[in-house]
C-alpha cells in the first residue's frame, strides 16, 4: 500500500495529532507545482515556494520532536514512580513485622498492569517515531523528485540538530525488565550467576538464527522481557550502551581455508576469533575455537575459549609466548582445579599450533550490540537481539595498512555506525540477528511463548547464518567465489504481514497493538526493483511447523517435502530443482528468456488455432500420463493462512558467483550407495547366468535364441558399466559435498528396455521350436 494509507491504518489513535502530516505535506507540495489545477503543467520551483514548504516542513518536525520529548520525558517519571512502588511492596514483603500482612496477590497484578501499561507506552513510541521518521523520508524524496530541488542533505542537518529518531530505548527496557521480573515472580527473582561468559568455558546449545526488521526491534525486546529478563552482568551499575558492545575479530588465511570449512560444513571445520566486551580500554580479550562436528560423530558442535590479556595476544599468536607462561599465573593462584588448567591449555596450545601453521591473519571484524535474556544461572533458554552489526577489513592484502603487525586495527573503537572508514572497509548489516538457544532434555518442547515468537511475523528464520561467513563474502567479493545461501536474498524485503494476534497489549485489551503492517510498496514512494526480486513476496514464518526450517516455496506442480507436510526448505529444494552438474548451487547467469510472441495483425485466427491445438495436445499429454504407473506425490491441502496466489522463487547468484547449499553426507549414505552398486552387480550377474545357459542350450545355431543370449549379455555389460559409473560418480559427489540430484531415472529404464528386447526374443526362439523341454541343442540328451 501507499505510505499515505499505511499511516492512516497503522498510526495509534492517542498520538494522532502529533504524527506528521503527510497528506498536508503532499497537498502543499502538489498546489505550488500545479496551482491551475492537477491536470495542468507543472510550474517552474522557485525559491519561495521552497521557503514556504520548508517552513510547513519545520514546523511538523518541531510538532514531532516536541510530542517524542515530552512523551518521553514521562515515560521516564512513570518508570521512577513505578520503582518506588516495586521497592515499597518489595521492602514490606522482605521486612514486615510480626502478625503483618504481606503484600496481596491484587497488589501485585496492580503493580503488573501498571508495568505492561508503561511497556505498551514504550512500545507505541517506538511505533511513532519509526513511523514519522519514514514519513519525513518519504516526502523529502517526493519534493526531491518533482520539483528538481535537492532538500535531503540541508534537511537531514535539521533532522540531526532534532533527532526524535535516535532515542535509545534500551535503558528503558532494562529497568522496566527488572520490576517487571521482580513483580511476575512475586519479589523472588531468580538468582545465579548473570555472567555469560566469564566462568563459563564450553557451549552446548540447539540453536536457531532469525532476521529482525529494525522497525520490529523493540516491539521484540518488550516482548521478550515479559517472559525472560534482562541478563545484567552488573546489576549495580548503572546501564551504559557500551556494556552491550561486543567486538570480534575472525582469523583466516590468503586462501580462506577456515571460511571454505566452515561454509561447507565440513567435519572438523574450524572458526578462530578473538573477542572482547565494551570498549577498546577493556584488557581481558577471549580467545575463541568453534569446531563443527558432523551429527553422525555421535558429538555437538562446541565453542571453547580462553581469557588472555591483551598485552599478551601479539606474543602468544606469534608464538613468542609460550602456552605454560600464558597459564602460570593461573596455577599459582589455584582458583582453578589442576583438569580445568590443563583443558584450557591443551586448547591454546592447539589455537596456538593452528595460527602458526595456517599462517592465519586478522580478516574481518565484527561489532553489534547485544541484548541478552536469560534468566540468571539458568541456561535451558538464552535468547539474544544483535543490533547495529558490522562488518569491518582488519587485513592488509590490498597494500593498506589497517591492522599492520597488530592482531587488530586500532583506528576504530566502538563508535557506531564508522563513519570514518571509508565504505570499502565496512558492511552494515541492515537486520538484527535474534538467536533462540534452547537447552531442553530429550522430548521436552520450548516453552509455548517462544514458539509462538518464532512463528511470528516479527522475525524470519534464517538457519546456520554465521557472522564470519557473511563478513568474509562481503567484504572480499574479488576473493570470494562461493557464497552461503542467503547471500542473494539480502534484497529482499523481509518484513511480512500479522499473521496471528502476536505482540504487545495493554491490561484488559483485547486485540493487540502492534503497528506492524505490510511494508509500503507504492511506485511513487519506493525505488525500482528488478522482476526477480519481486516474484514472491516473504511467506510468514508461521506456516513453519518446525522453526528451524526456513519456507521456501509451496510448489505449484504438487511437488511436497518427503515428511508430507508440504513444505521443502532451502537445501531440499535446490537439491530437487538442479540437475548433474558441478555445485547446482545457482545459476549465476540470468534466467531463461521466454520467448514472447508477438501476434501479426494479420494471422490472428492462424495464431489462436495454433494456440488451441497446442491445449488440446498438452491436455491429452497431461490426462495419459496418469496411465503410466509410477509414485505419486501426496496431494497435502495448503493451509488456509496461505490459500490463495502460489508463489516460487529462484535466487541467482551475481556474475561469476555460486551460491553454496550445504549437504549433509553421513557414513549411512556411502553405505546405501555401496548397496546400490552391490543390487546392480547382483542384477548383472544373474544376467550373465542366464545367457550362458541359453547360449548351451542354442549349441551351434544361429537363430533367435543364439540372439537372446547374445541380448542377455549386452545387458549385463551394460548394467556393470552403469553401475560402476553410477558408483564412483556418486561417491566424488558426496566427497565434494555437491547438492547434485542423486536420483538416477534414465539409466534404470534403459537397461529394463534392453532387458524386454532380450525376453521378447528369447520368447520368439521359443515359438519357432529352437528350446525344447529336456534337451541341450544337438547334444542334449533326455
Amino acid at each position: 500500500m501507499k505510505f499515505g494509507q499505511q499511516l492512516r491504518t497503522s498510526l495509534i489513535k492517542d498520538f494522532h495529532y502529533y504524527y506528521i502530516s503527510y497528506d498536508d505535506l503532499k497537498s502543499e507540495l502538489k498546489s505550488r507545482l500545479h496551482p491551475h489545477g492537477t491536470g495542468s503543467a507543472p510550474k517552474t520551483w522557485t525559491e519561495e515556494d521552497e521557503k514556504a514548504f520548508v517552513q510547513v516542513l519545520e514546523a511538523e518536525l518541531d510538532k514531532v520532536f516536541t510530542f517524542q520529548k515530552v512523551k518521553s520525558g514521562e515515560i521516564v517519571r512513570r518508570i521512577k514512580v513505578s520503582q518506588k512502588d516495586v521497592e515499597d511492596v518489595i521492602k514490606l514483603l522482605d521486612s514486615r513485622r510480626p502478625g503483618q500482612e504481606p503484600p496481596s496477590e491484587e497488589d501485585f497484578e496492580m503493580l503488573e498492569e501498571d508495568l505492561s501499561d508503561i511497556i505498551a507506552d514504550v512500545h507505541d513510541l517506538a511505533k511513532f517515531t519509526q513511523l514519522n521518521y519514514t514519513g519525513f523520508q518519504k516526502i523529502i524524496k517526493k519534493h526531491d523528485k518533482q520539483t528538481g530541488w535537492t532538500l535531503r542533505p540541508v534537511f537531514s542537518a535539521r533532522l540531526n540538530a532534532k533527532p526524535f529518531f535516535r532515542h535509545n530505548y534500551d535503558g528503558f527496557i532494562v529497568k522496566l525488565s527488572r520490576l517487571y521480573d521482580l513483580v511476575r515472580t512475586r519479589g523472588n527473582p531468580t538468582q545465579g550467576d548473570s555472567s555469560a561468559g566469564g566462568s563459563q568455558q564450553n557451549f552446548v546449545r540447539q540453536t536457531t538464527k532469525y532476521w529482525v526488521h529494525p522497525d520490529n526491534i523493540t516491539e521484540l525486546k518488550l516482548i521478550i522481557l515479559k517472559h525472560l529478563p534482562v541478563l545484567v552482568f552488573n546489576p549495580n551499575k548503572e546501564f551504559e550502551k557500551e556494556d552491550s558492545a561486543i567486538s570480534s575479530i575472525y582469523y583466516d588465511n590468503n586462501d580462506f581455508d577456515l571460511y571454505m570449512g566452515r561454509l561447507r560444513k565440513d567435519e572438523g571445520a574450524e572458526a578462530v576469533r578473538l573477542r572482547w566486551y565494551g570498549g577498546m580500554e577493556n584488557q581481558q580479550i577471549f580467545v575463541e575455537r568453534k569446531t563443527h562436528r558432523e551429527d553422525w560423530t555421535g558429538e555437538k558442535s562446541v565453542k571453547a575459549r580462553f581469557a588472555l590479556k591483551e598485552k599478551n595476544v601479539n606474543a602468544f599468536l606469534k608464538g613468542e609466548m609460550t602456552v605454560e607462561q600464558v597459564f602460570e599465573k593461573m596455577r599459582k593462584e589455584g582458583k582453578k582445579s589442576v583438569q580445568e588448567i590443563d583443558s584450557l591449555e591443551q586448547l591454546a596450545r592447539e589455537v596456538q599450533y593452528t595460527v602458526l601453521t595456517k599462517r592465519l591473519q586478522p580478516v574481518a571484524r565484527s561489532f553489534y550490540n547485544r541484548t541478552a535474556f536469560q534468566l540468571p544461572g539458568d541456561a535451558r533458554v538464552r535468547i539474544s537481539l544483535d543490533t547495529e552489526l558490522c562488518m569491518i577489513r582488519e587485513d592488509n592484502w590490498d597494500g593498506k595498512t589497517r591492522s599492520g603487525d597488530n592482531w587488530r586495527r586500532t583506528d576504530i573503537g566502538i563508535d557506531f555506525p564508522f563513519n570514518q572508514l571509508p565504505e570499502s572497509d565496512i558492511v552494515r548489516f541492515p537486520y538484527a540477528i535474534l538467536e533462540v538457544k534452547l537447552q531442553t532434555q530429550a522430548g521436552q518442547e520450548p516453552p509455548e511463548w517462544v514458539r509462538e515468537l518464532i512463528s511470528s511475523h516479527l522475525v524470519e528464520a534464517v538457519p546456520k547464518f554465521s557472522k564470519f561467513i557473511h563478513g568474509c563474502c562481503t567484504l572480499y567479493p574479488n576473493k570470494i567465489d562461493l557464497l552461503p545461501y542467503w547471500a542473494p536474498q539480502m534484497g529482499i524485503d523481509i518484513r511480512k504481514p500479522i499473521t496471528h494476534r502476536f505482540g504487545i497489549e495493554r491490561p484488559n485489551q483485547s486485540a493487540s497493538v502492534s503497528t506492524s503492517d505490510e511494508p509500503s510498496d507504492s511506485d511513487d514512494d519506493i525505488e525500482e526493483i528488478s522482476v526477480h526480486e519481486t516474484e514472491r513476496p516473504p511467506v510468514p514464518n508461521s506456516a513453519l511447523p518446525d522453526p528451524n526450517q526456513r519456507l521456501i516455496e509451496y510448489p505449484a506442480n504438487g511437488t511436497t517435502h518427503p515428511g508430507g507436510n508440504g513444505v521443502m526448505d532451502e537445501e531440499e529444494r535446490v537439491s530437487a530443482e538442479q540437475q548433474h552438474e558441478d555445485y547446482p548451487l545457482y545459476d549465476s547467469e540470468a534466467s531463461d528468456d521466454e520467448d514472447e510472441e508477438h501476434e501479426h495483425p494479420r494471422y490472428p485466427r492462424r495464431k489462436s488455432l495454433k494456440k488451441t491445438l497446442q491445449s488440446i495436445g498438452q491436455n491429452a499429454l497431461h490426462y495419459l500420463s496418469y496411465l503410466i504407473p509410477r509414485p505419486r506425490s501426496t496431494q497435502v491441502e495448503i493451509p488456509s493462512l496461505l490459500s490463495g496466489t502460489v508463489y516460487a522463487r529462484k535466487f541467482k547468484a551475481p556474475p561469476g558467483k555460486r551460491i553454496f547449499v550445504p549437504v549433509r553426507v553421513e557414513p549411512k549414505v556411502y553405505f546405501a550407495a555401496e548397496r546400490t552398486f552391490l543390487s546392480w552387480f547382483e542384477f548383472a550377474i544373474i544376467l550373465s547366468a542366464v545367457a550362458t545357459t541359453l547360449l548351451n542350450f542354442a549349441g551351434n545355431t544361429k537363430g533367435a535364441l543364439l540372439y537372446a543370449s547374445l541380448g542377455f549379455t549386452v545387458t549385463a555389460v551394460a548394467s556393470l558399466v552403469y553401475a560402476a559409473g553410477l558408483y564412483l560418480w556418486r561417491v566424488r559427489m558426496m566427497r565434494t559435498r555437491r547438492a547434485v540430484r542423486y536420483h538416477e531415472k534414465y539409466g534404470p529404464t534403459i537397461l529394463c528396455l534392453l532387458l524386454v528386447v532380450a525376453v521378447a526374443v528369447n520368447y520368439v526362439g521359443a515359438l519357432k521350436g529352437e528350446i525344447q523341454p529336456g534337451k541341450h541343442g544337438k547334444h542334449g540328451h533326455s
